[in-house]
């Protein structure tokens, strides 16, 4: 067993260095930076709308403890805060619908995360490093456009931990933790191995 654990992991260090060394070296992609964030925040905004699509009405109302926010209040708060931190990097007036104070149904609050999500999509996928280097003001701070991005990447992502402990305790399996879709085997391939 060991032995095959030492072949595996030369192996694994030798193979790819041989493959790159066959192949040309790629064009470094044009806006690494702002397309890293904007890959980072679809993953982590789609568990959370997975998350409060997962939910069920009747735990929209949960708490786990007095002094926390409900699971709606959640959903809403992550929200609203979409709008907070993408118009403030795409330079446009925050639409302030304050979601988390006002909307309490499940459908309405879901609908409402993914306008907002869909808000910032549309942000994230026009930003550039060059725009993002610019600087906006958040919080009485001069920030750069990608900087606030990040923070909301971040900000969404603390929620989600949120959102987990909310769902496990209601024994449901949060997104992230579900297991991936086996794929199809390729055509022609033997179902056994």
């Amino acid at each position: 067993m060991h032995q095959r654990l030492c072949c595996l992991l030369i192996l694994s260090a030798v193979a790819p260095a041989a493959v790159l060394a066959q192949a040309p070296p790629a064009a470094p992609p044009a806006n690494p930076i702002s397309a890293s964030e904007r890959g980072l925040y679809g993953l982590i905004s789609g568990y959370v709308a997975a998350a409060a699509a997962k939910m069920p009405e009747e735990n929209y109302s949960f708490k786990p403890t007095p002094d926390v926010r409900t699971f709606g209040q959640l959903v809403g708060h992550v929200a609203d805060a979409q709008y907070t931190f993408c118009s403030t990097a795409a330079g446009d007036p925050n639409p302030g619908k304050d979601i988390e104070k006002t909307i309490t149904a499940k459908a309405d609050l879901v609908a409402a995360l993914k306008e907002a999500i869909a808000y910032c999509n549309k942000v994230y996928a026009g930003m550039t490093d060059a725009q993002g280097s610019q600087t906006v003001k958040l919080m009485n701070f001069k920030v750069a456009k990608l900087s606030v991005l990040s923070l909301n990447t971040a900000h969404t992502d603390e929620h989600y931990g949120n959102m987990v402990t909310y769902l496990r305790i209601k024994g449901i399996v949060p997104p992230s933790s579900e297991q991936p879709p086996a794929r199809p085997a390729p055509a022609g391939a033997s179902a056994k191995n």
